[in-house]
């Protein structure tokens, strides 16, 4: 997939128009889209109840990430072999349903004078374990839907969806919240995952069952085969490492960062969801050109080059400070790490998918998305003591300069694809 003997930016700008998909995926495509603003609209809602509400500090914002997180992700560790062998569109509308019933019980207690530090725990708990549930189904759901020539467009489509509403939501999200309080936010955040589930329902087509039969009663094995198949292949085993590291490593940043934006330094709401949604035009470029790069340079060149640039970043916001410049360098930042990770995410998700037999998808990325995630809560609550110790700015400038090292963890070369015959997907 070199693509050396195509020159010429007309190559990228012809990759721009993308094939269809077909009308399921659209349909799939639109409920990915609903839930996405809902997110972006709530961006930071859950830290800014916790300051704003609550009056939590620093620690506690940071456990308040890393709790939700890690059991959220211990919850779900046996919900992925149950999901691997059911069909997957009633898991996918059941765990949005759930997201949604769990949001809307803060606007809820919040009205009542009734809500507690504790129920927020509770909430993000649900909210992340029902996550990692959706990702391994709809990544499974997608392998079976679209051809593997299709995988990579569908991902990057994903990836530019993302993108777009980050750059709506924030803003949005941010002025609804002056306009009408702390938790309006939530209450879109729940209504998006209701839509969401309306749109997958409105898929229709049959699915074929799993093939195994007996799954209700499943096998000890079972919560183990996703790691085994990382950790077996030469590839992805540096590649989980790496993806792991860096996005537990940034990711534990964010709560100090809303800290010090919104508590420290004053920005307003709207002005801490201006600097994550402007840059997030960068997705947007980086998200269009994934294909064509691939095409060009081929796949690993890409998923390497991409995943080393998007390390030179984090280290920047270490140097926040007040005012108009503070806020011209985190939108500084983001844009360039934004635009690596846009490249980077469908590569690697298009990767994983085609290195995992279909049988065992949902196992492999519910393993990953809870190691990803119990790595991201662990952090984050050492990253919060830190905080409290050193200060916001240092400990931000220390997970900052770790990310440098998370390039050392790519794989080196590329790997065959495995042999083993995929069963052809169906279109119904």
């Amino acid at each position: 997939m070199g693509g050396g003997h195509q020159r010429g930016p007309g190559l990228l700008l012809g990759h721009l128009f993308e094939p269809r998909l077909g009308r399921r995926f659209g349909w799939l495509w639109g409920a990915y889209g609903a839930s996405a603003l809902g997110t972006w609209l709530a961006f930071g809602a859950f830290p800014l109840i916790a300051v704003r509400v609550l009056h939590a500090g620093p620690a506690e914002v940071a456990a308040l990430s890393a709790t939700g997180a890690a059991v959220g992700a211990a919850v779900a560790v046996p919900l992925g072999p149950w999901v691997e062998f059911r069909r997957k569109r009633p898991v996918l509308i059941a765990t949005d349903l759930a997201r949604c019933a769990a949001l809307l019980t803060i606007p809820l207690a919040f009205a009542l004078g009734a809500l507690t530090f504790l129920q927020l725990l509770l909430v993000s708990v649900v909210v992340a374990a029902a996550d990692i549930t959706f990702r391994a189904a709809s990544g499974a759901y997608l392998k079976a839907l679209l051809p593997a020539e299709d995988l990579l467009v569908a991902n990057a489509r994903f990836e530019s969806t993302a993108w777009t509403t980050t750059i709506i939501g924030p803003p949005l999200g941010g002025a609804a919240i002056g306009l009408l309080g702390p938790v309006a936010t939530v209450v879109a955040d729940a209504v998006s995952y209701l839509l969401s589930a309306l749109g997958i329902r409105a898929m229709g087509g049959y699915e074929a069952r799993p093939a195994r039969r007996d799954a209700a009663r499943g096998r000890p094995g079972d919560l183990l085969d996703g790691w085994r198949h990382i950790l077996a292949d030469a590839t992805l085993r540096p590649l989980f490492l790496n993806t792991a590291a860096f996005n537990a490593l940034v990711m534990a940043a964010e709560p100090l960062l809303a800290v010090l934006m919104l508590g420290r330094f004053g920005f307003t709401p709207w002005q801490y969801g201006l600097a994550f949604a402007a840059p997030s035009i960068g997705g947007l470029l980086g998200a269009r050109l994934a294909r064509p790069l691939v095409t060009r340079f081929g796949q690993h060149r890409v998923l390497v080059g991409s995943g080393t640039l998007r390390a030179v970043w984090p280290v920047g916001l270490a140097f926040l400070g007040p005012g108009t410049g503070g806020l011209l360098l985190v939108m500084g930042v983001e844009l360039g790490l934004i635009f690596c990770c846009a490249v980077f995410n469908p590569v690697c998700a298009t990767y994983r998918l085609e290195r995992t037999a279909t049988g065992r998808v949902a196992r492999t990325l519910s393993a990953w998305s809870v190691t990803t995630k119990a790595a991201t809560a662990l952090l984050t609550a050492v990253w919060g003591v830190l905080g409290a110790l050193l200060g916001p700015r240092t400990a931000i400038g220390l997970a900052g300069a770790l990310v440098l090292a998370t390039p050392l963890l790519l794989p080196r070369r590329p790997a065959p694809l495995p042999t083993t015959p995929e069963p052809a997907p169906s279109r119904a």
